[in-house]
């Protein structure tokens, strides 16, 4: 390791010199140029050999360092993949340093109009947000700027995989009316497909939960809503579960309310999204908080 780190060190080392040597009157006239693309060479292999020796940020800057000198010699792609490797170096260690990285990268993918990848590392940073940084607000951001992306270059089972993250976090954060129209949307996207229509229920189970949270009467109106857009639903469990729910909460009976999600339980699992979204209703029952 500390044979690397010493690598790492005289490459970082080599390439200050040839860039120091590429200016000036001489320089520019003999191959200033080709300099700075040694230059931008040694710093990835001194950004590899700090990989090697498990010291990221050393790895990052380095990888920046070649970025920037891409960026000089008009290597736009070459800059951007550069970005991308600091990214990944900087979220071993400093994971707000890797979504700046990762945010220059886009840059130069949207002005290159490379909207695909620009949209796949949004979702790197929407991820080192919820994973690293616990910032759900700009984890949405940045899963709603990926779906934008997708959208628009047709990719839309990645969109709608994007815009189902930005719909589980919105209704944590009470963002009710938010995660129920991607929810509705969604599913009506998979009713369109053959492939993914049956799918479709899950989605409006969703957003039928999330209906419940708000209130019981919206509740029970737009389960009859979901029930005429998609007859399936009326024979699925979930639906099954949301009306014995509703019903529950209608009575403000926090017993039935449990034993349904109980039975319910034992043969499919509920997801930790739904659990706290029904703790939540419950809660409302046991303070006759109901409206």
């Amino acid at each position: 390791m500390a044979d690397q780190e010493q690598k790492a060190l005289q490459f970082v080392e080599e390439a200050e010199k040839k860039l120091k040597s590429s200016k000036g009157f001489f320089a520019s006239v003999f191959g200033g140029g080709s300099k700075v693309e040694e230059a931008a060479e040694l710093f990835v292999r001194g950004a590899n050999a700090f990989k090697m020796a498990k010291k990221w940020p050393g790895a990052g800057q380095c990888f920046c360092r070649a970025a920037e000198l891409q960026l000089q010699l008009g290597s736009k792609h070459e800059a951007a993949t550069h970005y991308v490797d600091a990214g990944g170096a900087y979220k071993k260690a400093d994971p707000q340093e890797a979504v700046n990285c990762l945010s220059k990268a886009i840059e130069i993918y949207t002005d290159m109009g490379r909207f695909n990848i620009a949209a796949k590392h949004h979702v790197t940073i929407a991820e080192i947000y919820e994973s690293e940084l616990a910032d759900m607000d700009k984890a949405i951001s940045s899963y709603q700027q990926a779906a934008d992306y997708y959208k628009g270059e047709e990719s839309n089972s990645s969109a709608n995989k994007c815009l189902l993250k930005v719909a589980q976090y919105a209704a944590q954060l009470e963002r009710y009316d938010r995660a129920i129209e991607i929810y509705e949307e969604v599913a009506m996207s998979c009713m369109d497909n053959s492939l993914l229509k049956y799918s479709a229920k899950d989605h409006f189970f969703r957003a039928a939960v999330c209906h419940l949270c708000i209130d019981v009467l919206n509740a029970q109106q737009n389960l009859q809503k979901y029930e005429d857009l998609f007859p399936a639903f009326s024979d699925a469990r979930e639906c099954k579960l949301l009306k014995t729910l509703t019903q529950a909460c209608e009575d403000e009976d926090a017993d039935a309310f449990t034993d349904a999600i109980k039975e319910y339980d034992t043969i499919s699992r509920l997801d930790q999204w739904t659990t706290t979204m029904l703790l939540r209703v419950k809660k409302r029952i046991n303070n006759d908080d109901l409206k």
